[in-house]
């Protein structure tokens, strides 16, 4: 009885010791090991939306480039646009071999000086959001296997989508303070245009049929006195057609294989028949 005793007093704590029993402590440790892995999940789905943004800023970047040098010359000392994107990259960090390839790309040539030939890919992504992929490649075979698996590897398939979209002409004129649309209605529809509009940062925004687009800005540009900035032929989503709402999973999936798809130098533009912007 007495070693039994004793054999008892001795598991308990000494004097001064802190006791806790078994089921605090193991409820204080689990505890500790959520706390550390909701921070470490904060911190990789900011890291996510982090590289997200930066994608998408790229591919923005790289249009602009593109845009100056096919517009007004592959030289920055002689095109000042063309000198202020190629800042806007730098400052973004964008490397010297991406900045040289997409002025090279907005001359229709690659680097090493062969042709690029466009190259257009539908696919449908996830949530059911369908997509027109413009490419400019000079290896036209490696950038269909490369898109393609990546699609797939995003559980979305290359499949037939261009009948969900319009082909049309947009061009964008420089941008004027105050400007209303409607005051520039009938040069437009005179120019040949099919509708007019504006942008977010107050730019018009004419399109026309997708062959008259380069005639249409020549025109417009004369009659209204404003510069083009931008002409472009783009795949616009049919209105019956848009995607309404997509999945909080869907979403994610979607961010992450367009974000995935503008790390592909050859990707120019990607259009997407949803009402949500991505």
């Amino acid at each position: 009885m007495a070693m039994r005793l004793g054999h008892l007093l001795s598991r308990q704590p000494s004097v001064g010791a802190q006791w806790i029993c078994n089921s605090c402590h193991s409820f204080s440790h689990l505890a500790v090991l959520l706390s550390g892995h909701n921070r470490w999940s904060t911190i990789r789905h900011d890291k996510a939306k982090n590289d997200r943004a930066k994608s998408k800023e790229r591919q923005i970047l790289t249009q602009e480039i593109i845009n100056a040098s096919q517009m007004w010359g592959p030289d920055p000392k002689f095109n000042s646009r063309l000198g202020l994107a190629i800042a806007k990259a730098k400052q973004a960090q964008m490397s010297k071999a991406s900045i040289e390839a997409s002025i090279a790309r907005g001359q229709g040539k690659s680097v090493s000086g062969q042709a690029l030939e466009p190259v257009t890919i539908e696919a449908m992504l996830p949530g059911s959001v369908a997509a027109v992929l413009e490419c400019l490649t000079d290896q036209k075979a490696r950038v269909l296997q490369d898109i393609r698996y990546i699609i797939k590897d995003y559980n979305g398939a290359v499949t037939p989508t261009m009948y969900l979209f319009e082909k049309k002409g947009r061009i964008s004129f420089e941008k004027k303070e105050g400007l209303n649309p409607d005051n520039y209605l009938d040069q437009a529809i005179e120019a040949g245009a099919t509708d007019i509009d504006t942008d977010g940062n107050g730019r018009l925004l004419v399109f026309t049929e997708a062959i008259e687009t380069k005639s249409v800005g020549e025109v417009l540009s004369k009659s209204i006195g404003l510069a083009v900035e931008r002409s472009e032929i783009i795949w616009d989503p049919r209105k019956d057609t848009m995607v309404k709402t997509v999945s909080e999973e869907h979403a994610k999936d979607l961010e992450e294989v367009l974000n995935a798809l503008r790390e592909e130098q050859s990707v120019c533009d990607i259009y997407l028949n949803s009402l949500k912007k991505f």
